[in-house]
């Protein structure tokens, strides 16, 4: 926990052949949080991890797995997930039919609960149910394609975060912000502002090659408090 700041690494931009030492390494460097991406092919063509190899992993490691699913078959994945009993679920509003059902069934597990907005998606659509969300997370890419280089973060991305934080205080909720894609060194700071809690950090911070994840996370860190000290 970087003051009020969560910065949770992505666990598809891990080397994917060593991911028990690799959530070994996030872990020592310091970070608590672990974001988890399960992905079918009907949502997206990246299909990076299955449910065996989170399940065998979340055994061997004392991080929060918070997963986040990008699937057309959310109940299917949800009832899988509570027998691995990650910190949290969040799942695809767009994808799903029974979105109260699922919240749910998630909730009724003691898991904390979460939906995902595609970035063209508007935050009114979760008028009814942010009062059941525990985290709400505002995609900054199209999902699953993390692997285009070329790809950028969304131009309206900071004006979506804020809206969203205006909307979850006037509707009486106390659901955090999570941002997921592109989230790189230079735009924390503007993110942050806007009004993200939850980072979701991939290959333009912690999985930076030029340095270990320790080096990485410490700068993000350092970034981060110097950015929320000057703020005040």
């Amino acid at each position: 926990m970087e003051n009020h700041i969560t910065i949770s690494p992505s666990l598809i931009c891990a080397d994917l052949c060593n991911l028990k030492s690799e959530v070994s390494l996030l872990k020592k460097a310091g970070m608590q949080s672990l974001h988890v991406d399960i992905i079918d092919p009907h949502f997206s063509p990246s299909m990076p991890i299955g449910l065996s190899t989170i399940e065998q992993l979340h055994h061997k490691s004392l991080m929060d797995f918070d997963i986040h699913i990008m699937s057309t078959m959310n109940e299917f994945f949800i009832n899988e997930l509570l027998k691995i009993n990650p910190a949290s679920i969040t799942f695809h509003y767009e994808t799903t039919l029974h979105v109260e059902k699922m919240l749910q069934i998630i909730k009724n597990a003691g898991i904390k609960t979460g939906i995902a907005l595609n970035p063209a998606t508007p935050i009114d659509t979760l008028k009814y149910v942010i009062k059941e969300c525990d985290y709400l997370l505002l995609m900054l890419i199209n999902p699953g394609y993390a692997d285009g280089k070329s790809e950028e973060m969304i131009t309206y991305a900071t004006d979506k975060i804020r809206d969203c934080k205006n909307f979850i205080k006037e509707h009486g909720a106390s659901t955090k912000i999570v941002v997921d894609g592109r989230v790189s060194m230079d735009v924390i700071p503007a993110l942050i502002d806007a009004g993200a809690e939850v980072l979701v950090a991939g290959s333009k911070s912690i999985f930076r090659k030029d340095n270990t994840y320790a080096e990485n996370y410490r700068q993000a860190v350092e970034l981060i408090n110097k950015h929320l000290k000057d703020g005040n």
